[in-house]
């Protein structure tokens, strides 16, 4: 096959939780556990840094994978979901898993995969760690899709367990309180494993303890020993830090060209894995702390958080989606200068779109849009359900088509925005 045949291949024949929900979404690691030993056990030829959470952990991925590839490692990526294309999902020091790996890989193995069923996620997974393996990486960065606990990423043994917050989403699988969320995610921490946490709240902390307590895991949450209270965006499109150890100032002038506000909870729990390597002796400097930051996109390609995609008017797009990532949109809004803001936004039928458009500014222009996938919400209905909560605007069946229409509309001093879903951004790319 060729490489467009087998992604089609991939997209169709196979359940994604991304396009169609629920459905796809396999409660066990049976399947994993199976490609895993067929392959012969590749995730075992690599550290990796395990990275659970609601919300961050694609840039806290994205930042330690900067930071060990700037210390010289060479470093494998596993994220998902991807923007534009499929390979972005598996990097190696930033670069994307060429197109004839993807199609070697199911070309040996599909009479395996139509044997086993694995889903989408599974298939990609064993897709990732056996080009890392092959191709002699000495670390890996994994990010859940899901959860954690039943996630196809938790067969690995890493060498420290991150999980960078805990809030509503994807209920309907992963429970209906926080603390439910919390014992999902906390599924991740392995016997004996140091995990590094970012989440506060006393009724999850106490999950998190209780689950390395019963496993003899080191814990350490991340805003004990590092705080970030402030950051300034310079006009050079950096966003510098205040660092704080205890009282004491630390990293002085640290700057990342990840411009969005919400990093600042981010980069405690990046500061804090990457102290814990150091003292495993991983030879990582403060300066390569500082360059790793500083060149996040280009080191590691990621994109679509609070990215700058045009100008004239400034075109701004964001994946925030669920409650708490659109809270951190509101608030990078509220710190943004601009003359008028024009929101085009589109949503998923699964998110608490309700509470979101509460929250959302009324003083906006809406351009309302979905995204061509089946778990897309209504674009009528939700131009209605957002009506209700004083929310005007107009209706606009591509995502492009909104977009040029705002553009067109905004002045050169106002604000464009794209946000709500992983998929409207992903097609305004």
């Amino acid at each position: 096959m060729k490489y467009k045949e087998t992604t089609d291949w991939l997209f169709s024949q196979l359940p994604m939780y991304h396009r169609v929900g629920k459905s796809a979404y396999k409660a066990n690691l049976e399947t994993s556990q199976v490609l895993d030993q067929q392959l012969g056990f590749p995730h075992r030829n690599f550290f990796s840094i395990h990275v659970a959470g609601t919300n961050g952990k694609g840039s806290v991925s994205n930042m330690l994978a900067a930071v060990l590839q700037q210390s010289g490692y060479r470093v494998g990526l596993y994220t998902s979901p991807h923007l534009v294309d499929f390979r972005e999902r598996i990097r190696i020091n930033g670069e994307m898993i060429p197109k004839k790996e993807v199609v070697a890989f199911i070309d040996k193995y599909k009479p395996l995969f139509e044997t086993t069923e694995p889903s989408f996620f599974e298939m990609t997974v064993a897709l990732a760690f056996d080009y890392f393996s092959r191709q002699n990486i000495q670390v890996a960065v994994v990010e859940t899709g899901l959860g954690g606990r039943l996630d196809s990423t938790n067969i690995i043994d890493p060498v420290i367990s991150v999980i960078t917050n805990i809030s509503f989403d994807h209920m309907d699988l992963l429970g209906d309180t926080l603390e439910k969320i919390a014992v999902e995610k906390a599924g991740i921490i392995k016997p004996g494993i140091p995990v590094v946490v970012g989440e506060k709240d006393k009724g999850i902390r106490k999950v998190f303890e209780e689950r390395a307590a019963s496993l003899g895991s080191p814990i350490f949450f991340a805003n004990d020993f590092f705080q970030v209270p402030y950051s300034i965006i310079s006009h050079e499109n950096r966003q510098y830090f205040q660092v704080l150890k205890g009282r004491i100032a630390v990293f002085p002038e640290l700057y990342s060209d990840l411009l969005g506000l919400v990093q600042r909870k981010n980069l405690p729990v990046v500061l804090e894995v990457l102290e814990l390597l150091k003292l495993r002796d991983w030879n990582i400097t403060e300066e390569d702390i500082y360059q790793g930051l500083s060149k996040v996109k280009s080191l590691t390609g990621f994109s679509g958080r609070w990215e700058i995609i045009g100008q004239n008017p400034k075109t701004i797009a964001d994946t925030g989606h669920n409650f708490d990532g659109i809270k951190q949109v509101v608030y990078q809004i509220e710190n943004t200068r601009f003359n008028k803001l024009h929101l085009v936004y589109g949503a998923v039928n699964d998110k608490e779109i309700d509470k979101i458009l509460q929250i959302l500014p009324k003083d906006a222009k809406y351009y309302f849009t979905q995204a061509t996938i089946p778990r897309a919400m209504d674009v009528k209905l939700l131009a209605a359900k957002a009506s209700f909560y004083g929310l005007q605007g107009t209706i606009h069946e591509t995502v492009n088509e909104a977009i040029a229409v705002a553009r067109k509309a905004a002045g050169s001093g106002d604000l464009v925005l794209v946000t709500g879903s992983t998929y409207v951004v992903a097609e305004a790319f």
